[in-house]
């Protein structure tokens, strides 16, 4: 019965998106099955904590390694923009908030500088908070 539960538990990960959760579980059955049929563990009671231990266990060793290779270009944090080059829609006086174009995105900025920004004047971005840029003059 583990042989075949852990085998449905890897045919369910591959069906579903759950994350890489369940192979895990499907794991610690096959291997506590295999144990099992081997006679190393004979009791129920030790099959269950067998399976439970080795599943939490290749839960926490090597998920986040099957992740990282799955998805090796996780999204940059949106705090990213620090550095871009921004271009004011309207002109904006020192201290004033207006609107930037952004990889092609229109984004509220507040100039931070010491000088005007003309419309369409290159400038770059300083810093992120929340959903208003704080840009200067190049």
């Amino acid at each position: 019965m583990w042989l075949a539960g852990g085998f449905v538990l890897l045919v369910a990960e591959l069906v579903t998106p759950s994350g890489f959760f369940i192979m895990f579980f499907g794991i610690g059955a096959i291997l506590t099955g295999a144990a099992a049929s081997v006679g190393v563990v004979t009791s129920p009671v030790i099959q269950w904590l067998t399976f439970t231990v080795i599943s939490v266990l290749s839960l926490l060793l090597f998920r986040g390694k099957i992740q990282a290779q799955v998805e090796p270009n996780a999204r940059p944090p949106v705090d990213s923009l620090v550095g871009e080059i921004a271009f004011p829609v309207e002109s904006m006086p020192p201290g004033a908030v207006g609107r930037v174009a952004l990889r092609g995105s229109n984004w509220e900025a507040r100039n931070e500088g010491d000088t005007a920004l003309g419309a369409n004047q290159r400038c770059r971005v300083t810093r992120v908070s929340g959903l208003q840029l704080g840009v200067v003059a190049e």
